[in-house]
């Protein structure tokens, strides 16, 4: 049976799958299918209410290959961020809890 972080690597591919083959290239994300992977799959991004020029800034940051297209190799560089992004929070937020106690 898989541990939990090979579970997650599993979502990982299989979440980037799912939006990648719904049209084009089978293998890399259009716009339109980042966006809806960025809206569905992370909500915090939709909370902050991401107009267009947010999300083409987002798109331009993530297409190294200036393709128009985001790749796997991409989108795992940008999972990395987010998650670099999380663990930095929550570094915080632990560091706050101790000071009040």
């Amino acid at each position: 049976m898989a541990g939990p972080l090979e579970q997650a690597l599993a979502v990982m591919v299989l979440t980037f799958h799912k939006y990648s083959a719904k049209q084009g290239d089978k293998f890399k994300l259009s716009k339109a299918e980042l966006k809806e992977l960025l809206i569905k799959e992370l909500p915090s991004f939709e909370s902050k209410q991401m107009d267009d020029a947010e999300f083409q800034k987002i798109m331009n940051d993530l297409d190294i290959n200036k393709d128009n297209e985001v790749d796997f190799q991409e989108f795992a560089s940008f999972l990395g961020c987010v998650a670099m992004g999380f663990n930095e929070f929550f570094k915080e937020h632990r560091q706050k809890q101790l000071c009040k106690k």
